[in-house]
């Protein structure tokens, strides 16, 4: 049987990044850079005050823990507002948060250590400030370039953007950025023995639950979806979906079921009649059996039908396949290290395991959500991980330590 490593490796060697396109930045959340961001100048991009208070010389306050020092006030500089004033000895700006610093001044002094204590709207600045505080040089004063220099790489290609990244190339006053286009991602299941979900339930039938989760899935994983919907056990229901998917220009083919050799298993014929088909046993638990190739030049992943296995199969496989499509440099989950509270056993397969995750005075402890069956969604349902025991591994201790893939 191949590694999980070994076959995901193989997968995503035949996904690359879609293509780019120039979008406005308010619609460029989750999206992954398709370029490096320079920055174009300075942040912040003059010296402004981190309060509000008043400019002064540092100097002029250097006797103020002795004696009251007492300045005059010959401006008012509120945010967005170039000052034109320039401090000389004995002299003070009132300044609000965010302005620019007046030339001459190389301080600020807080409102709340001078003896101005009206902050109200519309109030007008004092003609003289006191104060009994010395302050040093710099203080309160963002300097220009404190934060990042004219010429910077900001954001690297492949970085996916987060709020607080629209943030910052707002600042640097860029309104339209280079990103990698969403992928387009077909899903169908497959069987005669799937049921929509408002149907009511008959002998031998089942309802369709893997389109649902996957869909969701796929659309976590920042995709746009096309659902295809349930092809029936025939040839012709199977590549009128998968021709859908052709005619939509799609960028993957994801399907749970019917890619087995069971008589009633038409999806590897369809395929097989118009691209290639591989079978592949991974050495993994749930989920040994994977199905990847390609159709009329579109890849195709085929998961097990079984749900969890099928969840499974795409955390492992699909969505690594997707943020390669995107862009992004990386596509996995978070995993981090946690504890077993109980002795687990595996039959040494790579095991994907659900589990719920507590915190016991800083240390993570995990315990299995029931039976580890592949059809057990309930399981997974109740887990807020899964428990990657390595191969090779048939019991592993309570308190021994294992990675585990956050959900």
């Amino acid at each position: 049987m191949l590694s999980v490593a070994e076959a995901r490796e193989r997968i995503l060697s035949h996904f690359h990044p879609a293509a780019e396109e120039n979008i406005p930045l308010i619609e460029c959340a989750n999206r992954a850079l398709a370029v490096d961001i320079i920055a174009a100048h300075d942040l912040p991009s003059f010296d402004n005050s981190s309060m509000d208070g008043f400019a002064i010389r540092a100097v002029d306050s250097r006797n103020a823990a002795a004696s009251s020092i007492t300045l005059s006030v010959v401006a008012d500089i509120p945010a967005g507002s170039a000052p034109t004033v320039t401090l000389t000895q004995g002299q003070a700006a009132r300044i609000m948060t965010g302005a620019q610093i007046p030339s001459g001044a190389d301080a600020v002094i807080a409102v709340e250590d001078t003896d101005f204590n009206d902050r109200s709207a519309n109030t007008l600045a004092p003609q003289t400030v006191s104060f009994t505080r010395a302050v040093k040089i710099g203080e309160n004063i963002r300097p220009r370039g404190m934060d990042l220099h004219a010429g910077e790489t900001v954001l690297q290609k492949g970085h996916r953007l987060k709020p607080q990244d629209l943030g910052l190339l707002a600042m640097l006053g860029m309104g339209h950025i280079r990103v990698y286009k969403k992928p387009r991602v077909a899903l169908l299941s497959s069987g005669d023995e799937l049921l929509e979900v408002d149907a009511p339930l008959s002998a031998g039938k089942i309802h369709d639950s893997n389109s649902y989760a996957l869909a969701a899935l796929i659309q976590n994983a920042e995709a746009d979806l096309l659902r295809l919907g349930v092809a029936k056990d025939t040839h012709q229901s199977v590549e009128g979906l998968l021709q859908k998917a052709v005619d939509e220009q799609v960028d993957l083919i994801v399907s749970s079921a019917g890619v087995s050799v069971g008589a009633f298993d038409f999806v590897k014929e369809v395929i097989e009649s118009n691209g290639s088909l591989n079978f592949w046993r991974v050495n993994m638990r749930p989920g040994k059996p994977l199905a990847f190739g390609e159709y009329r030049g579109i890849p195709f992943l085929g998961l097990p039908g079984n749900p969890v296995s099928a969840l499974v199969g795409f955390e492992v496989f699909v969505r690594p396949a997707i943020k390669r499509l995107s862009g992004q440099l990386d596509g996995t989950r978070l995993t981090v290290k946690v504890r077993c509270g109980e002795e687990i056993e595996s039959d040494g397969r790579e095991s994907y395991l659900r589990a719920k995750i507590r915190n016991e005075n800083g240390i993570h402890i995990a315990t299995l959500t029931g039976h580890q069956g592949s059809g057990n969604l309930l399981s997974l349902v109740q887990a807020d991980a899964l428990l990657i025991i390595p191969a090779g591994v048939k019991c592993v201790p309570v308190g021994q330590e294992v990675d585990a893939l956050l959900l």
